[in-house]
Order: C-alpha cells, then sequence, then structure tokens
C-alpha cells in the first residue's frame, strides 16, 4: 500500500473496524519505510489526507459531500440529470466521526514521527555554491552528492512560482543530467565547467552543491529533502 485514498473514510463499507484495519495496515507501511528512512511518498500523502481528515472532522457538510451519489432521475428534455446521496443515515455520519476521532491523531503521531526525521535530514545537509553565482538565480544546476562518495548527482533546476488567493509560494522543478565521478583533477569547478561546454542553452548557469554527511536513501529522501532545502537557501540569499 503505497497511498491512502483520499476518500478513503467514505467509500465503501463505512464501519469503524474494517477502516481501522485499512488505516493502521497503512501506518505500519509508513512505519516500516520511516524506519529505512524513506519519507516519501508517504510524509506528502499522510499530510494531505490529515489535512482532509481535520475538515471533515470540522464540517458535516463535507461529510456528506463526500459520500457517492446514485442518479435518480434522467430528464432528456430538460437535459437535467437529477441526484441523491446513497446514505444519509445519522447512524453512518456518526460512525464517520468515530473513525476520525481514531485516525486523526495517529495520523497526526505519524507525522510528527516523519517531520522529526525530515529534519534530522535537513540538518545533515550542507549547501554552498560553484565558483561565481550570476544575477539570475532562478535555474542553474543542483548538485547532489552523499557521505563518503565520490560520485555526484546533477540535476537541472527551475524555480517556480505559483499562487493561491493569499498566497505566493516557490517550488522547484528538477531534471537528472548526469553523473560524475570527482577526484582531484576532477573537482566540482571541473564539472561546472563540463557541463558549460557540453550544454549550451546554461552559458553561465548559478550552480549549487548539495552535500549530505549522512547516507540516505536518494529518491524516497535525500532529493527531495535537498530540492527544498535548496528553494529556501535560494531565498535567504535574496
Amino acid at each position: 500500500m503505497k497511498e491512502l485514498n483520499a476518500n478513503w473514510i467514505t467509500e465503501g463499507l463505512i464501519d469503524f473496524e474494517y477502516k481501522k484495519y485499512i488505516l493502521l495496515a497503512y501506518l505500519q507501511e509508513v512505519e516500516k519505510n520511516f524506519n529505512d528512512k524513506k519519507l516519501y511518498p508517504f510524509l506528502a500523502d499522510m499530510f494531505k489526507n490529515y489535512n482532509t481528515m481535520v475538515q471533515l472532522k470540522e464540517s458535516k457538510s463535507i461529510v456528506e459531500k463526500h459520500f457517492p451519489r446514485r442518479i435518480t432521475k434522467i430528464d432528456i428534455e430538460e437535459f437535467k440529470i437529477e441526484f441523491e446521496r446513497m446514505t444519509q443515515d445519522d447512524n453512518c455520519l456518526e460512525e464517520v466521526e468515530n473513525i476520525l476521532d481514531f485516525a486523526i491523531p495517529l495520523m497526526k503521531e505519524h507525522l510528527a514521527e516523519g517531520k522529526e526525521l525530515y529534519d534530522f535530514v535537513e540538518d545533515k545537509l550542507k549547501i554552498f555554491p560553484v565558483g561565481i553565482i550570476p544575477l539570475n538565480r532562478e535555474m542553474g544546476y543542483m548538485f547532489l552528492t552523499g557521505a563518503k562518495s565520490n560520485d555526484t548527482m546533477v540535476y537541472e533546476y527551475q524555480i517556480t512560482i505559483f499562487e493561491n488567493v493569499n498566497e505566493r509560494f516557490r517550488g522547484i522543478r528538477t531534471e537528472y543530467v548526469s553523473s560524475y565521478r570527482r577526484s582531484i583533477t576532477n573537482t566540482f569547478e571541473n564539472i561546472k565547467l563540463d557541463l558549460i561546454k557540453t550544454y549550451k542553452k546554461l552559458p553561465n548557469p548559478s550552480t549549487y552543491v548539495v552535500e549530505s554527511t549522512m547516507t540516505f536513501p536518494i529518491q524516497e529522501t535525500l532529493l527531495p529533502i535537498a530540492k527544498r532545502s535548496l528553494v529556501r537557501y535560494l531565498h535567504t540569499e535574496q
């Protein structure tokens, strides 16, 4: 089980013991991955589901909207389709509330565990520039290297901006480019020069090393945290 369905509480059988089994099986998988220091995709998935459950808990009308609907009437002349909720049973809503009361504290506890692991990994990262950094830092290269390793993975990065009605967010998009083996003669600076010669579209790229002092799973932990850490680093540089 890699993800918890967003509508796992209101889909299928609305039964406390059944939903409890689904949640505990999911959290057991989360715990196993956290023990292996693998944060993603579980941390993001838990955060999304936790917020959904809190919203459901706070609003009965939202709970009702999550129930599936069935067609009760089709009016061909008026081009209208009428629906009804498949359940409006107060007992069913009470069961959902019981599930939420059980699930929310458990999910919050595991989120805290995930956040603690995230902070631990982030604390083991060092970020520093390679060579002269141009004024435009919105795109360039991120060098990712682990503890006691001479291997350097190169990612092209681009900072993205997206907004909602209240806030403006900075994100990052990365694309794997290549891997290099570092040595006395092949330093970070030499790798940057090779990239400039090989990939002409970035003649003067911003280049940063994200170096971990410990070994972590790359795709599930190191890469996603390195990306977020680089966004924060670039923001504080401005």
